[in-house]
């Protein structure tokens, strides 16, 4: 029996009744589906089509062949150190630091009338221009191929923040189903990782690292083609000189709600759990495909491994929305961020060759502590954003939002050059992984200190609401009305336009 709860899934009561006659695999078969229905009933197709696209295709696919295909560009074609591509890492993320003016722009000022369809078309074209410059150089110097790996990010991190508007928006008017967006984007992405990570290493040995780059073109169309396809209200005849008050009027907003205590808080927390867990991932990976010191993984193996990580990403996602989607934030983060600590030593005893000693292969045992790593790091990750959608106050959904997650993207940076200066302190290089074990147990202790800060976050639960009612301003909307409502041009006459 299906047993449906406030603010989830509410199945038609014959297609729920038909559904128990056919046994439980027809039940793990069609709840999916009707919870996709569902999403898009309350909040159209469309928006679900966009996360979709966006998640599951751009940064999940195409993000997940972009880091595979960046990891050997850098190892085998630019030959750098491993601190160095730590550094490099950083570098080109620059673009998602400053989500904050992307969502400014998003959201007071439209372009020929429209406030997101230009801004996914400028996505799609950095994406398409960067990676086509990227894969036909033959020879390209290795600023100009930071600066192509840059523009990408740019784009992906605009189509992110153009999405994330809808989110944000969707958070207020659907409170009750709040985590069950965040839970769409989560899977969206995990599934698209999966699968690009799974095919990543054999298109890297098959036509290399460059031409992978190449494959990225793909996703980028269809960055485009949403541009292209997205019907919003247009406002033909906008004031312009408007513009400068609008952003005077939404940075008030933003700093109004930033000097909230249940804003300012976890915002705090959430940069400086990200900072202190240092990010040696460059040094990892130098090992793994090390023929002497490590393991000597190939590329199909380390594509595998990545892709192991997506299947522990999903199964976090899966997991928070069916089990701890309700639970209290402050405790939630608390058993995520202990275990995320814990989880670590898993790279200590395979980097120490502990798991030889017990017995267990190099192989086996990493396709665990991926899996149990990215699991954690997801159930870690799942309320914060939640919670960050609802700190969001209406009108500037975008800014704000993206304003929260450059808080993230500001964290990782910090982690990642962080990382590279502790991998480059420890004398951690190319060939040499002496004190690669150190670097891992720095980072492993550095991970728990959060703990410290959970004062910080809210002991309310996602359902609940965070801000005051004024600065949300929901209203009534009419069912029939389009205008609150971003919507995909229809490909087929007969399919439904409105809700």
């Amino acid at each position: 029996m299906v047993e449906v709860e406030e603010g989830s899934l509410e199945f038609p009561i014959e297609a729920v009744e038909e559904d128990e006659s056919k046994g439980g695999f027809c039940d793990c078969f069609w709840a999916p589906m009707y919870w996709l229905k569902m999403l898009a009933d309350e909040m159209h197709w469309s928006f679900v089509f966009g996360v979709v696209v966006v998640y599951g295709i751009s940064q999940g696919l195409g993000g997940s062949l972009a880091r595979v295909g960046t990891e050997y560009y850098m190892k085998d074609v630019q030959k750098v150190q491993p601190s160095e591509a730590q550094i490099y890492a950083g570098i080109t993320s620059i673009p998602w630091l400053v989500k904050p003016l992307w969502g400014l722009l998003t959201d007071v000022l439209p372009i020929l009338g429209y406030r997101r369809r230009p801004y996914f078309v400028l996505a799609g074209i950095l994406g398409l221009i960067s990676m086509l410059f990227l894969s036909l150089h033959k020879k390209l110097h290795l600023a100009l191929a930071l600066l192509s790996l840059t523009a990408l990010s740019a784009g992906s991190a605009i189509a992110d923040v153009t999405v994330d508007a809808c989110v944000a928006q969707n958070s207020i008017s659907h409170p009750s189903l709040a985590p069950d967006m965040q839970s769409l984007c989560a899977l969206s992405s995990s599934i698209g990782a999966l699968f690009g990570f799974s095919i990543s290493g054999i298109f890297i040995h098959l036509i290399g690292p460059k031409r992978v780059f190449g494959l990225q073109t793909v996703p980028a169309g269809l960055l485009l083609s949403v541009g292209i396809l997205l019907k919003e209200p247009c406002t033909p005849n906008f004031d312009y000189g408007q513009v400068k008050q609008k952003f005077l009027d939404a940075g008030k907003t933003m700093w109004t709600t930033l000097k909230l205590p249940d804003v300012w808080r976890p915002c705090l927390y959430m940069y400086l759990s990200l900072a202190v867990s240092l990010n040696i991932h460059e040094g990892l990976f130098y090992w793994y495909t090390d023929s002497k010191s490590g393991p000597s993984f190939s590329q199909e193996t380390v594509g595998f491994i990545f892709s192991i990580g997506s299947v522990g990403s999903l199964l976090g996602a899966i997991l928070y929305q069916n089990v701890l989607k309700e639970h209290p934030f402050r405790d939630l983060l608390f058993w995520t961020q202990l275990l995320f600590g814990l989880s670590g030593m898993l790279d200590l005893m395979l980097v120490l060759r502990l798991n030889l000693k017990l017995g267990v292969p190099d192989y086996f045992f990493i396709v665990i502590d991926e899996s149990v790593s990215h699991m954690i790091g997801r159930l870690k990750w799942m309320p914060l954003l939640v919670l960050s959608s609802k700190l969001c106050p209406s009108g500037i959904e975008g800014t704000f939002f993206a304003l929260l997650m450059s808080i993230e993207n500001v964290g990782v940076f910090s982690s990642s050059w962080g990382g590279g200066f502790l991998l480059h302190l420890l004398d951690v290089t190319r060939t040499r992984f002496d004190n690669l074990w150190l670097a891992i147990l720095i980072r492993n202790i550095l991970r728990v200190t959060p703990l410290c800060l959970l004062f910080l976050v809210p002991r309310s639960d996602p359902i609940s609401s965070i801000l005051p009612a004024e600065m949300l301003g929901v209203k009534e909307v009419d069912e029939a009305s389009e205008s609150d409502n971003i919507e995909m041009v229809s490909l087929v006459n007969n399919m439904d336009a409105g809700r």
